[in-house]
């Protein structure tokens, strides 16, 4: 019973169980518009990205009205690594707040306990920049449509996910995380 217990728990802290500060997300989401490919440009670290570099997502719109999410990884020496999982937007939240799961054991065990907030917390205009974040303030995402930002662009960013608590101190520059060239 102990060796499920630590899993359960651990499962249950990664999801956003608990009491959670209020977030605020922009108030419409274009998801036709937000689909197509996002280059990740930094991150609070997780333990399912360890050692991540050069990473994206794709969205695209499925038929039933959720969205199908394609992130990939790339890792030194190793193929690029891809999980695939399906967003649905919660409702009253206009296309910003979804429910993401990604297929794999636990999310076909326990699906509803496997669904992770990705809340659109900052997104521009000509839909070429977006923070993702979630309410207990452990996740953020800065994305952008192309793989690099000008520094300017990058800490307006970073000061926007600051003023809504998240731990920016932590957060980790896609371009730092490339491994050196021999």
């Amino acid at each position: 019973m102990k060796r499920l217990l630590l899993p359960l728990l651990t499962l249950m802290l990664i999801t956003g169980c608990g009491e959670e500060k209020p977030l605020a997300t922009v108030e419409q989401v274009n998801l036709e518009q937000y689909a197509g490919t996002w280059y990740e440009i930094a991150r609070l670290p997780q333990w399912f990205q360890r050692g991540c570099y050069d990473s994206s997502a794709t969205y695209s719109l499925n038929d039933d009205g959720t969205v199908k999410v394609v992130n990939r990884c790339q890792r030194q020496g190793e193929d690029t690594s891809e999980a695939v999982g399906t967003a649905r937007v919660m409702p009253d939240s206009g296309n910003a707040k979804l429910k993401v799961r990604f297929d794999n054991w636990v999310s076909r065990l326990i699906p509803t306990i496997t669904e992770g907030n990705y809340w659109i917390i900052a997104l521009d205009k000509d839909y070429q920049t977006v923070v993702i974040g979630e309410p207990s303030r452990e996740y953020l995402w800065i994305l952008a449509r192309q793989p690099q930002l000008p520094d300017d662009q990058y800490q307006a960013l970073v000061q926007l996910a600051k003023n809504k608590g998240f731990p920016v101190n932590q957060l980790e520059r896609n371009r730092d995380l490339r491994p050196s060239q021999p």
